[in-house]
């Protein structure tokens, strides 16, 4: 409610948008003096509430202790010159219940918002719960109103932040700082990361729930690891006797080590007591990371045992970093189709994005060939998770990872790879010459936005912010402005069982060249690619290796392109065997692929795309004209996946681009395994009930054979699965190195007689 003086009248608002339309059809009933509950509630109002000036080295104290960083502190003092000028308060503490633990501040808004009608915000903290809520933010997110409220409370009641304070500020015990500074505290991160990784696989007892833990923690080393010799540790000394795992709400002391001569410092930080330390306050169970694994939307983890979390952001930091201290393989391949698959499905999930402007990524040097060390980049993201846990800024994080074209790699399987050294020109993309002005990109942005982009720069400018009014245009345009801008999402190869090989997360506009960059990484090619834009990949990398084509022959296309084959292909009545996609060529061609021994290479269309070309030659590259392919080939396994993982878009495009990939990297390596395992399942099922997933093992190219099988490459059938006439008749059900059946041979069988399989 806000009252306002104009002349000698007095005019008093409610901001609620339903009340301002009740009082609108009140006066047009000819009720001039109605009012809502909120106005007539001022007759019983007693006190007034009155300005703090805020200062700013209060303000620069809050920095350095970490609260937020210098942008937020320039934008706090930004709005009080604003509120300065506009003759209003910028900050007003209002008291509406005389809890001592729940603040309630009236900030200055100079931007009219459907929650600041009256130019003032309401923002609330609750002290227990350590919660502030703004309607202009969701809950889990910062914003200017909740940090200057954070400057009033910080001014007027320090004594709130009294617990902060304490974990913020370095301990100073008898001469020693904890966490260590600078390079000492860069040493301790490096060693963490190397000899603290917690196994891929945790055994059960561990993760088992438990009604008590250990009460101290302290650091299992006693002697320094750099030194020579044994150098003996300095006592342990408290980090916190406050620290808490918090899956028991149990509170617990932490305690480090240094070294006397060299500095080194040590912390708890082991996995065999079925614990995960994060920051030596927030101490995670082994049963709450894998119950956050599994989950990963952690917006309602304060459920698992009804007891109060610290915050969202310091939970997700602790998880990634027991993440980034477990010993994943990442192996990225199929138990099926092993390291080098023959035919992949590719394709761009466009919705995945995350906060980076475009002109932030630097220029490139003069001798950048567009190779980069995947090893190290990844190495370089997970020490930053680890780092999270001393220091919880991202200015201060020594090991931020910022996005830049010569320090920025996909992911792709140690296995499938060719080299540690991967492909990213993306560099290559940016246009060195202004082929476009401002109004040509605005209007360029009008018009995929369904808007008339005709008239001025304003004109244009006017006609966006009007359709951006609502939630869904917003959203619409956020997207069209996102592809813009470069920042297209994730590009992505899997097999056609939906195990991703490789996922590239894109700086600019996806094209051909992301996904030449993946498959010229690998070490084999595959025979068949299926993409959405399969001429322009073809073409793409013939032209980027002329001197062996990648996709050859007839340019990638299943025929050469004459009349008589076009005809064809386009009434059905064209056919192109390639039967080594079931069984290899006993002839193997000079660089054949290592499953199939074909050296041919294949750009197709997807179903969905055939016929997204004007160019008739392209209906050569269509996947019913292959008879291997057709009925059994599922070209929408990468919408599949963008379906299934559309559910974290929100949580993932919040984060900063370094977070993001680590997220997402993650997430496929467990989606990845627990596909593989199903199709292993399905597969034992359907075939020798008598074996276990313990009886598989990977043979040379990564394939999955049964270890105890004398013939390890024939696959178990049983007569009611042969016989199944729902089933694609192309589909393989024995396969031996010297020949190959598949359905469509079992027909003759008979579908109503009995028989002995062996005969069969």
């Amino acid at each position: 409610i806000q009252k306002k003086t104009s002349g000698h009248q007095h005019k008093v608002q409610c901001e609620l948008e339903d009340c301002r339309q009740y009082h609108l059809m009140a006066v047009r009933s000819g009720l001039n003096f109605s009012q809502c509950e909120h106005i007539r509630s001022l007759e019983h109002c007693t006190e007034i509430a009155t300005e703090e000036w805020l200062k700013e080295e209060v303000l620069s104290k809050m920095v350095d202790l970490k609260f937020f960083g210098d942008a937020k502190k320039a934008t706090c003092i930004k709005r009080q010159k604003n509120a300065l000028k506009a003759h209003v308060p910028l900050c007003v503490e209002v008291s509406f219940e005389k809890d001592p633990n729940k603040f309630c501040f009236s900030v200055h808004e100079p931007t009219l918002h459907h929650y600041s009608r009256l130019g003032r915000v309401m923002v609330t903290y609750n002290s227990p719960a350590n919660t502030w809520h703004c309607p202009c933010a969701n809950p889990r997110l910062s914003c200017v109103h909740k940090n200057i409220s954070n400057w009033h409370l910080f001014q007027t009641n320090p004594d709130v932040f009294r617990t902060e304070i304490a974990q913020i500020t370095p301990q100073q015990q008898q001469g020693t700082v904890y966490p260590p500074s600078a390079e000492n505290l860069k040493q301790l991160v490096h060693y963490i990361y190397r000899h603290k990784k917690l196994p891929a696989s945790l055994p059960d007892d561990l993760v088992k729930p438990r009604a008590s833990y250990i009460m101290e923690l302290h650091p299992t080393e006693t002697t320094c690891t750099i030194c020579l010799g044994s150098v003996q540790l300095d006592e342990s000394k408290l980090i916190s006797k406050n620290a808490r795992i918090i899956t028991i709400n149990e509170h617990v002391s932490t305690y480090f080590r240094q070294c006397p001569h060299c500095h080194m410092t040590y912390h708890y930080q082991e996995w065999q007591d079925s614990l995960h330390n994060f920051d030596d306050h927030v101490i995670l169970s082994l049963e709450l990371c894998l119950y956050l694994r599994a989950n990963l939307q952690v917006s309602r983890i304060d459920t698992l045992r009804k007891v109060t979390f610290p915050s969202r952001n310091t939970v997700l930091h602790a998880y990634l970093h027991f993440e980034a201290l477990t010993s994943h393989d990442y192996s990225y391949s199929c138990a099926c189709c092993g390291y080098h698959p023959s035919v992949v499905v590719m394709d761009l999930h466009k919705k995945g994005v995350f906060n980076l402007p475009v002109s932030d990524i630097r220029e490139v040097p003069d001798n950048f060939t567009g190779e980069v060390d995947i090893e190290e980049f990844w190495d370089s993201v997970q020490l930053e998770m680890i780092y999270w846990a001393f220091f919880p800024s991202h200015a201060k994080n020594i090991f931020a990872v910022h996005p830049s074209f010569e320090h920025w790699a996909p992911w792709i399987g140690k296995n499938t790879r060719r080299t540690d050294t991967v492909l990213n020109t993306e560099f290559e993309k940016v246009s060195h010459s202004k082929s476009s002005t401002e109004a040509e990109l605005i209007r360029k942005l009008c018009k995929a936005c369904n808007l008339d982009d005709k008239g001025s720069r304003m004109d244009l400018i006017t006609r966006l912010r009007d359709e951006m009014k609502n939630r869904h245009t917003y959203d619409k345009i956020f997207q069209k402005i996102w592809g813009a801008s470069g920042k297209n999402g994730w590009s992505v190869i899997l097999c056609p069982h939906g195990v991703v090989y490789s996922l590239k997360f894109n700086l600019r506009a996806e094209s051909p060249r992301d996904f030449a960059d993946l498959l010229l990484s690998w070490k084999h090619l595959p025979n068949v690619s299926v993409y959405d834009f399969a001429r322009g990949l073809a073409t793409h990398a013939n032209l980027r290796v002329p001197t062996t084509l990648p996709f050859k022959p007839h340019e990638g296309r299943l025929a050469a392109p004459t009349q008589d084959s076009v005809t064809a292909a386009k009434l059905g009545k064209l056919k192109i065997p390639l039967p080594w996609l079931t069984e290899k060529l006993q002839n193997p061609d000079t660089d054949g692929h290592p499953c199939t021994c074909s050296s041919d290479h294949y750009a197709l269309y997807d179903k969905f795309h055939e016929a997204n070309t004007n160019d008739p030659r392209e209906v050569l590259r269509r996947i019913n004209l292959v008879p291997e392919l057709q009925g059994s080939l599922n070209s929408q396994v990468a919408e599949q996946l963008f379906s299934a993982l559309q559910k974290n878009n929100y949580f993932l495009n919040n984060m900063s681009p370094s977070t993001h990939i680590f997220m997402m990297r993650n997430l496929v390596h467990h989606r990845n395994s627990n596909t593989n395992e199903k199709l292993l399942k399905k597969q034992l099922k359907r075939g020798h009930e008598s074996h276990t997933l313990h009886d598989i093992v990977l043979n040379e190219v990564g394939q999955a054979v049964l270890g105890n099988s004398e013939v390890k490459d024939s696959f178990y059938f049983t007569l009611d699965c042969v016989l199944d006439t729902e089933k694609p008749e192309s589909e393989l059900i024995v396969k031996t190195k010297k020949s190959c059946l598949t359905r469509g041979d079992f027909w003759t069988l008979g579908l109503n007689q009995d028989m002995e399989s062996t005969v069969g």
